[in-house]
């Protein structure tokens, strides 16, 4: 059994260093050494970005979940104020309206902190990315359902409009 192991490995072994030679011999050019490219995170998750429908604004797919997120809270208030003739002072208060579930009550959305604050005729919620980069931005929205983005600083009611 054991020499049956050891043929095993033997082959994976070799796959692996017949798999490195080939990748070797593509970044050799006319003899010489051409070191791989590499890419940043932020210029990796650019261009592999695809978007999620024509027109989508996002950058990445952390942007895109973001903007999901914001979506959803967005139309779950729409909705809590049709029926309760006011807005849901908390994240927590929203839960079963629409699509908005218990879990999204997180704050800590991955790449991304919620905050979200009520006050007496509306509410804002703004995303903000943990590292801002190419690849994810900060979004703002409030009771008008306007989502505004900022590149390098956390967006406000101030920032420009996402298109």
């Amino acid at each position: 059994m054991q020499s049956g192991v050891r043929g095993k490995t033997a082959v994976l072994f070799g796959v692996l260093l017949a798999g490195t030679s080939c990748l070797t011999a593509q970044n050799t050019v006319q003899g010489t050494e051409q070191p791989a490219k590499q890419e940043t995170n932020a210029d990796s998750a650019q261009s592999a970005y695809k978007p999620k429908f024509a027109g989508d604004p996002a950058h990445s797919d952390a942007e895109a979940g973001t903007l999901g997120y914001m979506r959803t809270v967005l139309n779950a208030q729409k909705l809590y104020k049709r029926k309760h003739n006011s807005y849901a002072t908390s994240l927590a208060g929203l839960v079963n309206t629409g699509s908005f579930t218990r879990r999204m009550i997180k704050t800590d959305r991955g790449d991304y902190d919620v905050s979200f604050h009520s006050h007496a005729d509306g509410f804002s919620l703004a995303l903000s990315p943990k590292q801002f980069d190419a690849a994810h931005r900060a979004f703002y929205s409030d009771e008008t359902g306007v989502i505004r983005v900022e590149s390098d600083k956390p967006a406000t009611s101030d920032s420009d409009r996402l298109r």
